[in-house]
């Protein structure tokens, strides 16, 4: 009859086996759970998404220290970030790198002199208008309110070195960039790449299956 583990030698096992998979989560692949609409219609309110913390560097686990790097964020990508604001932990598209001149007129975004395209479609995300947006070739959908407001128009800024500008696609519902500046390159944690997961919190959490697995654009 086999010996029970004895309860230390149980207890270190399991605190091995939650500081290799914290590890793991911390330097190479993560998710992230939406609380709040500021990327609708991209992402929506009870998903969780796949974040590649390795996509950029490699850190020191549960620190921003990185010991390697083969790139940097590009302009469209969705991010997971800590706030300049209060260090908690956003969920944000790039729409700025280092030099870019960015600007807003009117909900329209203009990159480095050029203001991009907007396709409007059959759809609409509560309020807003659903728009595919589209910079240097690449493109995805953002919402868009009918009225003017204090997001619609935001004076030019040139982003400095080691920095970057994000937003939510939500444009008139996103606290980002916009209010709190700059986002330094140390504080972007990876790069969100696929939704692993949806509920629905205002029916029941009832799952949304057709959401499940969706690439990220």
């Amino acid at each position: 009859m086999a010996r029970a583990a004895c309860p230390y030698t149980v207890a270190v096992r399991r605190s091995a086996a939650a500081l290799v998979l914290g590890s793991f989560r911390s330097a190479v692949a993560d998710w992230n759970d939406v609380p709040t609409g500021s990327m609708r219609p991209t992402v929506l309110e009870g998903e969780r998404v796949f974040v590649n913390r390795a996509a950029y560097d490699l850190k020191i686990p549960f620190t921003t220290v990185r010991v390697a790097q083969w790139s940097d964020p590009s302009r469209g990508d969705i991010v997971v970030l800590y706030s300049p604001h209060d260090g908690v932990r956003l969920l944000k598209r790039v729409v700025g790198v280092p030099g870019d001149r960015i600007e807003i007129k009117d909900n329209k975004l203009i990159v480095n002199g050029t203001t991009a395209t907007y396709v409007e479609t059959a759809t609409r995300d509560r309020d807003s208008a659903v728009l595919r947006e589209t910079v240097d070739r690449r493109g995805h959908l953002v919402a868009v309110g009918s009225g003017p407001s204090p997001p619609s128009n935001f004076e030019q800024v040139v982003v400095p070195p080691g920095k970057y500008l994000v937003m939510g696609d939500n444009r008139d519902n996103s606290f980002d960039s916009r209010y709190f500046g700059f986002v330094p390159r140390s504080e972007i944690l990876g790069r969100a790449t696929r939704i692993v997961a949806s509920v629905d919190p205002e029916r029941s959490f009832r799952p949304r299956f057709e959401r499940f697995l969706k690439a990220l654009e």
